[in-house]
């Protein structure tokens, strides 16, 4: 009699990034194509959550939402006005607006052929993926991003998650959009800040898997400085294909092992956006932690110092500042509280500490343990590379 019945199961995903320019233009079929998907019969319900900021910028979304829905009556359903949300990192910060969503999914009877669509920023879109991944065990979700970073990153990966007990997204999921929409229209409200954040994430992937991808963000660094729109969907398009690439194909998209090989620089930013009470955008955290990733490799004889004097020329060109005083936050002991951000980036996947770092622009590679004098000693060249950078030594003009 066997003690065991075992089976190997595997499941396909499509995964799919859409790229249009003014998605809820009525005759811009991108919309309804996606979420008819070649079928037929009832048009296909479809619940709406936007961002509150977005819906203030464009202060027409709405109407342009519900006009494009009656257009497309005939396939389409809007089965309530948009439901509009708070957005930024806030939105993660309890359960409440989890089940505030699923309320709705639940009062319009959105069920697993109907759609959750989302318009927002990444912490918008994360916790609203959390409640269609967790309704009826998964309902279709379209999201469709309103920022640089969630346009090139968080919008098109297959997480979602909320903040809990004190950790960046500790309740979570992996459930792949059914699509992702990007509009460049949508951005064009963003603040600078906003706009540039995004930029982190792509000289991150740049770094770790394309040398010529980040020669290109550095031949378009003052087009993006001034956030012109060719060099911005340049970027963009190629930071969105390199993360797809890596989920299709890395044979880990879930992230079952102990490695986050996308999350070069992300163990001291997530640690940052929590001491910084989230004054920190994420892209912003990221491009510290990046250069300060870069310093340690060099330090560690890894990275040549030429190459690390250019990732970090390229995030300064880039309009990033790579110092922030919460890099010096301390606990009771006296100990630097970002480096519990090693542990945390570790407990959060389990097994060993797997860091990524770069052996030079473009290769990547992982080191299971971190020299935390070595990692101090980059903390203090980033205070001092700002210092400088700010408050420049005068050199008497006879020397």
């Amino acid at each position: 009699m066997p003690s065991r019945i075992e089976r190997t199961i595997s499941v396909n995903w499509r995964h799919q990034v859409i790229f249009t320019q003014n998605v809820f233009e009525a005759n811009n079929p991108t919309l309804r194509d996606t979420l008819v998907n070649n079928t037929s019969g009832e048009p296909r319900k479809a619940l709406i959550v936007v961002d509150e900021a977005l819906s203030e910028a464009f202060p027409t979304l709405i109407q342009e939402i519900e006009t494009y829905f009656k257009t497309h009556g005939d396939s389409l359903r809007l089965v309530c006005s948009p439901v509009v949300l708070e957005g930024g990192e806030r939105t993660k910060n309890s359960y409440f607006h989890v089940s505030e969503v699923q309320s709705h999914l639940d009062r319009y009877h959105i069920d697993r052929h109907s759609y959750l669509i989302c318009i927002g920023g990444g912490a918008l879109l994360d916790m609203v993926g959390l409640a269609a991944a967790t309704a009826h065990r998964g309902i279709r979700h379209i999201r469709i991003p309103t920022t640089t970073l969630s346009q090139n990153d968080s919008g098109v990966g297959v997480k979602n998650g909320i903040n809990a007990f004190g950790k960046k997204n500790f309740i979570g999921t992996f459930a792949p959009p059914f699509a992702v929409i990007n509009d460049p229209h949508l951005l064009s409200t963003l603040t600078a800040r906003d706009k540039r954040s995004g930029y982190a994430e792509a000289v991150k992937v740049a770094c770790i898997r394309d040398r010529d991808f980040f020669q290109q963000i550095e031949s378009d660094s003052e087009a993006l400085a001034n956030f012109e729109s060719t060099a911005m969907q340049r970027l963009i398009y190629r930071c969105a294909e390199l993360h797809m690439n890596h989920i299709a194909t890395s044979g880990d998209p879930f992230e079952m092992g102990s490695a986050r090989p996308l999350d070069f620089g992300h163990w001291s930013a997530h640690k940052l956006e929590q001491v910084s009470e989230y004054r920190l955008r994420h892209g912003e955290a990221v491009a510290i932690g990046i250069a300060l990733d870069c310093i340690y490799a060099r330090e560690m004889g890894f990275l040549a110092e030429s190459e690390c004097d250019r990732i970090l020329r390229l995030l300064e060109k880039l309009g990033f500042i790579l110092w922030s005083t919460d890099l010096l936050h301390a606990d009771t002991d006296g100990k630097p509280v970002v480096i519990e951000g090693l542990e945390e980036f570790r407990e959060h996947l389990g097994g060993r500490l797997t860091i990524t770092l770069l052996k030079s622009i473009g290769e990547g590679f992982e080191v299971n343990e971190m020299n935390i004098p070595r990692v101090l000693d980059a903390v203090y060249e980033l205070r001092e590379r700002t210092s400088e950078r700010t408050h420049p030594k005068i050199i008497p003009a006879n020397g």
